[in-house]
């Protein structure tokens, strides 16, 4: 069985909603986004153990501060690529930023290729199903483009101001996955 649970954020964020399996997180997604798609939306609201850490989770992180905990979740669907990528976006400090290609970097090296596609590195972020917490918004485009989040250019850039990001460093694009 899958809960829903609706977490109010602060002016400025649209609203929340937290997927569970009755017992770990499985979705955390800004309300009408594109990633509204990936979750599921008619199901059960509950109030369980997991959305109630989630929400003190996210209430120490609206208010500006790194929180010293990591909700449990799970991740359905995670390949071993995915995996990848989405590890090396759990290193990515509070404040900070990496682009697709430092990413598509770091795996090349890792697997000792010459090479990887900064695009299948897109792919593999847009396929993360908890957002925030797996912090994908700060990953950004090399040019310093505020491109690909599926939570909506408002929520990315508020997100990495929140973080006390210079961000004078970015952009939005006219166009692009991001708008």
């Amino acid at each position: 069985m899958i809960y829903k649970y609706k977490y109010q954020t602060p002016d400025g964020f649209s609203g929340m909603l937290m997927n569970s399996d009755g017992k770990y997180l499985t979705g955390l997604w800004f309300e009408n986004s594109k990633d509204m798609s990936k979750h599921e939306i008619n199901c059960e609201e509950k109030n369980l153990p997991v959305f109630e850490q989630t929400s003190k989770w996210l209430d120490i992180y609206f208010s500006g501060k790194e929180p010293d905990f990591i909700p449990e979740y799970i991740i359905n669907n995670l390949t071993p690529f995915r995996k990848e990528v989405l590890d090396i976006i759990n290193t990515i400090p509070f404040g900070k930023t990496l682009t697709y290609n430092d990413i598509a970097k770091t795996i090349a090296q890792k697997r000792g290729i010459e090479k990887m596609s900064a695009q299948a590195v897109g792919g593999a972020v847009g396929f993360n199903p908890i957002c925030i917490i797996i912090p994908c918004h700060r990953v950004v485009g090399t040019n310093g483009s505020l491109t690909g989040y599926g939570g909506g250019i408002k929520n990315k850039i508020g997100l990495l101001t929140l973080e006390k990001n210079d961000m004078n460093k970015f952009f939005v694009p006219e166009r692009g996955t991001a708008l």
